[in-house]
């Protein structure tokens, strides 16, 4: 997820998609551990989305 798009969206959108991510972080973990995936380096990518979202969550919280 392009930062462009994180800052168009809402606090409850925001918080939501952060959810998501958390989850699918997860099972990129877990799958990572009981097989190597094809292409690990979506993990590192997550976690910098993950990043962005809580940044730009923090950002709403604090002007809104």
């Amino acid at each position: 997820m392009k930062q462009s798009e994180i800052k168009a969206l809402s606090l409850n959108e925001v918080k939501e998609q952060l959810t998501t991510e958390r989850n699918n972080l997860v099972n990129l973990q877990f799958a990572h551990a009981i097989s190597p995936l094809e292409n690990p380096s979506r993990i590192k990518l997550t976690r910098k989305t993950i990043a962005r979202l809580e940044t730009q969550l923090r950002s709403l919280e604090l002007n809104g």
